[in-house]
C-alpha cells in the first residue's frame, strides 16, 4: 500500500517535465526561426507560447502549494463527461475548456462568439446557445459572472444545463445522470 499513488506521481512529473520541455524548445525554435515570420506572426507565436507557460506555471503553483490533486483533475473529467452525457453541452470546445478548468481561454472565446456574432459570421441561436454553455461553465468553474452575463443565462439556459447544473455537484451524480439520460432517451422516443 505504500506504492498507492507513486506510479500516478512519477507519470505526472514525467508529463510535466515534457510539457515544459516542448514549450522551451517551442520557444527556441521561435527565436531561429524569427527572421523567417513576418513581425506580427512572431508576435503572436511567442505571446501563445507565453501564455501557455504562465498556465503551466499556474498548473505547477497549485500542484506544489496543494490545491490540486490527481483527484481534482478526475473530478474534472467527470463532469466534463457528465456534461456530455446529458447532453447539457453540445460544443465539444466548450467541454474540452470546462474539463480543463479553463476559464481564461472560455472567457476568450465568448469574445469572440460575440465579435463573430456581430459582425455577421455566426447566426444569433448558434451564439446563443454556445454562450449559454460557456456562461454555464464559468459558473461551474467559480467564476463570477456579471450581471448582464447572470442575466443572459437565467434566460436563455436549457433544461438540461439547468438540470446538469443542479446535479453537477452532489455526490450521487453519476446514478443521476445516468437517470436524466434515461428519461431524455424516453422523451426522444415519444
Amino acid at each position: 500500500m505504500t506504492s498507492r499513488g507513486r506510479s500516478e506521481t512519477d507519470k505526472l512529473k514525467h508529463n510535466l517535465e515534457e510539457q515544459l520541455d516542448r514549450l522551451m524548445a517551442q520557444l527556441a525554435d521561435l527565436e531561429e526561426c524569427k527572421e523567417e515570420l513576418d513581425p506580427e506572426e512572431y508576435e503572436e507565436t511567442k505571446n501563445e507560447t507565453l501564455d501557455q507557460l504562465k498556465e503551466f506555471d499556474k498548473s505547477l503553483k497549485k500542484i506544489v502549494s496543494g490545491n490540486m490533486t490527481l483527484i481534482d483533475e478526475l473530478n474534472g473529467m467527470q463532469l466534463a463527461i457528465q456534461a456530455a452525457i446529458s447532453k447539457a453541452f453540445e460544443t465539444p470546445e466548450v467541454i474540452r475548456m470546462f474539463a480543463k478548468k479553463q476559464p481564461g481561454q472560455l472567457q476568450q472565446r465568448l469574445i469572440e462568439l460575440e465579435r463573430d456574432s456581430k459582425f455577421g459570421k455566426l447566426a444569433v441561436d448558434v451564439m446563443t446557445q454556445q454562450k449559454v454553455e460557456i456562461l454555464t461553465a464559468l459558473k461551474k468553474l467559480g467564476e463570477t459572472l456579471q450581471p448582464g452575463e447572470e442575466e443572459f443565462l437565467q434566460q436563455h439556459s436549457t433544461a438540461s444545463l439547468r438540470e446538469f447544473e443542479s446535479i453537477s455537484g452532489d455526490t450521487a451524480t453519476s446514478e443521476k445522470v445516468l437517470k436524466m439520460a434515461e428519461s431524455q432517451v424516453e422523451q426522444a422516443g415519444r
